[in-house]
C-alpha cells in the first residue's frame, strides 16, 4: 500500500498498556463502588445464599462488557486505522480480565 508508513511499535504498544491498565482500574473501582450493595461481604457465614453474589457477579461481568464494548467503539474511531489490531486485542484482553476480575471482587 502506497499510503502505508513504517510505525514504532514499542511506543505504540506501551501507550495502550498504559492506556488498557488505566481504563481497567477505572473500570473496576467504579463498578466495585457502584455494586457495593450487591452480595455478602463475608462468604464464610451460615446463612450465605449464592442468589445475591450471583446478582453481584452477574451485574460486574455485564456492566464490564458494556464498558469494554463503548471504549472498543469509541478508541477504534479515534485511533489510525494501522493501530485498530491492537485496539481489538487489548479488548479481547479486557474480555478475559473481567472474569479474573471476580476474584477480588468479593
Amino acid at each position: 500500500m502506497a499510503d502505508a508508513r513504517p510505525t514504532t511499535v514499542f511506543p505504540a504498544w506501551l501507550a495502550g498498556l498504559l492506556g488498557f491498565v488505566a481504563f481497567e482500574a477505572v473500570a473496576y473501582f467504579g463498578l466495585r463502588w457502584a455494586l457495593v450493595g450487591l452480595g455478602e461481604s463475608n462468604q464464610y457465614q451460615e446463612n450465605n445464599t449464592i442468589v445475591s453474589n450471583w446478582v453481584k457477579a452477574m451485574a460486574f461481568v455485564v456492566l464490564h462488557l458494556a464498558l469494554a464494548i463503548g471504549a472498543l467503539m469509541v478508541v477504534s474511531n479515534r485511533v489510525p486505522r494501522q493501530y485498530r489490531g491492537q485496539v481489538q486485542r487489548w479488548f479481547y484482553v479486557a474480555l478475559l480480565l473481567s472474569f479474573v476480575l471476580l476474584i477480588p471482587l468479593f
